[in-house]
């Protein structure tokens, strides 16, 4: 498969339709427009940020798992539900440098690595991540680390790294975050991306459906991101996954096509964000994957397990991307 440089967000600043003032109303406006009038809009701003049709693959570990301080709703790493799967040993750098190795090996552009703490603890644990992600950038991947809050001091050791892009979700819209998580609050996490941004390392933050929201909450999660000035260089767009021992256990599945309104959507509002098609993707079919790669997707989570929960296969997954006719980025 070929690949060519992306164009990226500061060459193309002066494109149309690069707003950060977009209203929740204009947003729920998209939201609720005709599919196929939304595609077809969200496909010509595609077309016009993304020529050539490229996609990354990125590979994710989880690093630490489990007994997580959080209460994330959602989440089966939280020391909070039943579900916490805490009790494996946390990896040590040579392991995860060879799942690296073995990312890049089966096409990986972005290797992801994730830690289940509510912040990045100093001492060994983050002398460890360090290394990782030095390792990581001299196998010529980038590096994207999702560890929770960190202070000035250590975002700037990442960026000293070489950290390509720090994970840190705002998960849902503010006025419906309390019922989702109440250990730690939206403004902190919007601190925590200020803290990243200030370090220089490119930020990967989007949001979950399927959490009981309405439309309107979704809005208000892409008026969020869509008001950061510059965009973040990386949105994920997640379907929940109800995991048993969590409260979201009984939350029905996301209607395919939502996920498909989010992701046209968050690329008609953030034209040169790579939008990511991440958890809940084993639930879609083929042709769902496509609509969503259509609408605007430009990269998936590539191999078998996202942190915890399941995602389709290297062979499915280049089957798919083979169907679709669509590039890959290439490692270096």
């Amino acid at each position: 498969m070929t690949t060519t440089a992306r164009p990226s967000a500061a060459a193309t600043t002066s494109a149309p339709n690069l707003r950060h003032d977009w209203s929740r109303a204009e947003i729920q406006g998209l939201l609720e427009m005709p599919l196929i009038d939304l595609l077809w809009r969200a496909q010509s701003v595609h077309r016009a940020a993304n020529p050539g049709y490229r996609v990354q693959l990125a590979s994710l570990l989880s690093v630490k798992t489990g007994g997580c301080e959080e209460d994330c709703a959602y989440c089966p790493q939280s020391m909070h539900n039943s579900s916490d799967v805490s009790g494996r040993p946390e990896l040590e750098v040579e392991p995860v440098l060879a799942r690296a190795r073995a990312a890049k090996a089966a096409g990986a552009h972005r290797f992801c690595m994730g830690w289940a703490w509510r912040d990045i603890r100093d001492g060994a644990p983050f002398e460890a991540m360090l290394a990782m992600v030095r390792g990581v950038r001299e196998l010529g991947l980038e590096a994207c680390v999702t560890a929770g809050m960190l202070t000035d001091a250590q975002a700037e050791r990442l960026a000293a790294a070489g950290l390509t892009a720090y994970n840190h979700n705002l998960d849902t819209s503010p006025e419906h975050y309390e019922r989702i998580i109440t250990t730690r609050s939206y403004q902190e996490r919007l601190e925590t991306l200020e803290r990243v941004r200030q370090a220089g390392i490119t930020l990967c933050c989007g949001g979950i459906i399927g959490l009981g929201e309405t439309t309107s909450d979704r809005a208000g999660l892409l008026q969020v991101l869509a008001s950061l000035d510059p965009h973040p260089e990386s949105v994920p767009i997640n379907a929940l996954v109800a995991v048993e021992g969590t409260p979201l256990e009984h939350q029905p599945p996301v209607d395919p096509l939502e996920l498909v309104r989010m992701v046209a959507t968050a690329r008609i509002l953030m034209p040169f964000s790579r939008v990511r098609l991440s958890a809940g993707r084993e639930q879609l079919s083929r042709e769902a994957q496509i609509l969503c790669l259509q609408a605007g997707a430009d990269s998936i989570f590539y191999g078998d397990t996202l942190l915890t929960t399941g995602n389709p296969d290297v062979a499915a997954d280049r089957a798919l991307l083979a169907a679709a006719g669509v590039s890959v980025e290439m490692a270096v």
